[in-house]
């Protein structure tokens, strides 16, 4: 039930009741009126109009704008015809008008359909045409004004946030909808669909020839079918294997570069993620956020050229079928990208030795790139546990120059 439903039904019964108090006090008060008439014919249109239109405050839908301004008009009106039906020693004593406190409910609509700013312009008319009639800021006269725009204006407020509430609500019940869905889907694909293709990949990559390329095409359908199901970026798939896979189709950790950068946004930006996304595959899982991971395109580039060639260095010291994984964190400030592998592990000191020995693959692919970026790289490896390269991107404009990245065994 909408929590607006129950504020419409007590608007209603306080239409009709505020219209009997007010018809009680002109019961009373009729002998006393300049023009008993007058305020006995505005009366029986107060409670004709009361009586045909009370539906119209049962749900936001029937109480339309028109409808709040002839309510609103009607009750302003009354307020109004009080200096001329009325006798001036009544007035200024401090009689009621004629829609007495009826006039509140027209006010609590605007309150009720369109917040505490509709509730404030409502609240003010009224105020107006309230000081009109008494022609003289009187304090009984102030206090009921201001009582009447606070308590509308407050209602409005609630109302707002009621509303609001309500939108997140549904909007968390939809989330939690979609979540239990996506779990019972990702059950039923991981005890059918994943399984198969799971088993097609081995039998493909133990049987060679044409059945590799099957089981290779089978792998990468599986690591696309897990992301998906997962939530994450849905690796693009190959139809042919990359350059320089072994032709038994078992596949390397690397797959084939990106063909084209992602496109820049506006601000020149691009989504890191999506410059990743080609590598995963059979041989790489790719993890990172849920939302795109921003960068200026030149950073993104050269940190995406850096991972590249840290999937490459997995191909060539661990193996073509060597399993790595790319980890994307985006800490706000900077952006960090992990590439792990399961291979033996770097030799305490082997990166120095090679970079003495004129190997720069590291030295100039990886570190030279995140150096010009103004960020780090860092090796971590842990002898029989793998190697853990650590990319580190300041966002924004990179400095000149940048800290070198450090090895450790």
């Amino acid at each position: 039930m909408s929590v607006e439903l129950p504020l419409w039904r007590a608007l209603t019964g306080y239409r009709v009741l505020t219209l009997v108090y007010a018809l009680v006090l002109c019961g009373f008060s009729y002998r006393h009126y300049a023009h008993p008439l007058g305020a006995a014919a505005y009366l029986a249109v107060l409670t004709l109009w009361t009586a045909l239109t009370w539906r119209r405050t049962t749900s936001a839908e029937r109480c339309t704008r028109r409808f709040l301004l002839a309510d609103l008009g009607l009750a302003v009106a009354g307020i109004l015809l009080t200096y001329v039906v009325d006798t001036q020693a009544r007035i200024m004593g401090g009689a009621p008008t004629l829609p007495s406190i009826w006039t509140a409910g027209a006010v609590l609509g605007f309150a009720i359909k369109g917040g505490w700013r509709w509730a404030a312009v409502a609240s003010t008319v009224v105020a107006a045409a309230n000081l009109a009639e008494r022609q003289e800021l009187a304090r009984d006269t102030v206090h009921n004004v201001v009582l009447v725009w606070v308590a509308s204006v407050a209602i409005g407020y609630v109302v707002e946030v009621a509303r609001a509430s309500e939108r997140t609500l549904a909007r968390a019940l939809q989330i939690e909808a979609a979540t239990r869905e996506r779990e019972r889907l990702a059950r039923d694909i991981h005890d059918s669909v994943l399984q198969v293709l799971a088993m097609v990949q081995r039998r493909g990559a133990a049987i060679g020839g044409e059945a590799a390329e099957l089981g290779r095409m089978a792998g990468e359908q599986e690591v696309a079918l897990r992301t998906l199901v997962a939530g994450g970026p849905v690796p693009r798939q190959r139809t042919a294997p990359p350059a320089g896979a072994p032709a038994d189709g078992t596949g390397p950790a690397r797959p084939a570069p990106p063909e084209s950068p992602a496109a820049p946004r506006d601000d020149g930006s691009c989504d890191l993620l999506a410059l990743l996304t080609p590598y995963a595959g059979a041989g790489v899982t790719l993890s990172g956020p849920g939302a795109p991971v921003g960068l200026p395109a030149a950073a993104a580039a050269e940190l995406a050229a850096a991972v590249s060639a840290a999937l490459d260095n997995v191909r060539v010291h661990v193996g073509a079928g060597a399993r790595a994984w790319i980890l994307v964190e985006d800490e706000g400030d900077a952006v960090i990208v992990t590439v792990r592998d399961e291979g033996p592990g770097i030799p305490e000191g082997r990166l120095a030795a090679a970079e003495r020995e004129g190997r720069l693959g590291v030295a100039l692919s990886i570190r030279g790139r995140l150096r010009e970026l103004g960020g780090s790289a860092e090796w971590i490896s842990v002898p029989g546990q793998g190697t853990e390269v650590e990319l580190k991107v300041p966002k924004g404009r990179a400095p000149e120059g940048g800290r070198r990245g450090r090895a450790r065994a």
